[in-house]
């Protein structure tokens, strides 16, 4: 990983466009490929990014700019995020090594098997893409297609906060960049959702359902039901 600490105005170009005018920001140029714009009041989440396939160059700006360096992060659909670098604070390279991943808790791993096998119950017509889906920032529990064809990422949890619907919403702003599966929805899935939770999934446009573990299972339980 590649960590840049530099005075950048940063402009996406592509489908949307977006500006970030000349300021300081980390840059995370990871061995994937992909490329991230963060500040230091946003938490989590990059002002921008570009997730691989995308390949980096690094131009020297024109003079006219005072900047030192133009880097150009294109994907394979052509759409670019164009970093002007003015001048840089700190630049260093670091070996992370394999990730082993996030590791569920053994309910939560159980409920996405049990969710893969049955995953009609998301819905008439569901039919499973794929479990652990990876991507940029993390892999999507389970990437399925609607009765209507479209797809739909899906999020789990034994207990549903808002955290998790914010990790749901980061994978779905990156899924949606993707023309072969936008446009992608949502759902939060969990044993339990709290009310601040299914408040915020429901203003993203998030569908929650809830889920009944021993019913997966096959057995009887007096909890209620998925609906």
């Amino acid at each position: 990983m590649r960590l840049v600490i530099a005075e950048c105005q940063v402009d996406y170009v592509g489908r949307l466009t977006a500006h970030l005018p000349m300021a300081k920001r980390l840059l995370l140029i990871k061995s994937d490929g992909s490329v991230s714009v963060h500040a230091d009041d946003r938490a989590f989440k990059p002002l921008n990014w570009m997730s691989p396939p995308c390949r980096l160059t690094e131009e020297t700006a024109p003079e006219e700019t005072g900047a030192q360096a133009v880097w150009v992060v294109e994907n394979k659909a052509g759409e670019q995020l164009r970093i002007t670098v003015r001048s840089i604070e700190h630049d260093s390279r670091h070996e992370l090594g394999v990730d082993p991943g996030l590791v569920k808790d053994g309910v939560e791993a159980h409920l996405q098997e049990l969710l893969a096998e049955h995953v009609t119950t998301l819905g008439d017509g569901y039919t499973l893409i794929r479990r652990e889906y990876m991507t940029a920032i993390g892999p999507v529990d389970l990437l399925c297609r609607d009765a209507d064809g479209g797809t739909v990422a899906v999020e789990i949890k034994r207990r549903g906060e808002i955290d998790g619907v914010e990790q749901l919403t980061r994978y779905l702003e990156l899924l949606n960049r993707d023309a072969t599966l936008a446009p992608v929805a949502g759902i939060f899935a969990a044993q339990q959702i709290k009310p601040q939770a299914k408040t915020l999934a429901n203003d993203r446009g998030i569908r929650c359902v809830t889920l009944d573990y021993d019913r997966l299972r096959g057995t009887e339980s007096t909890e209620f039901r998925l609906f």
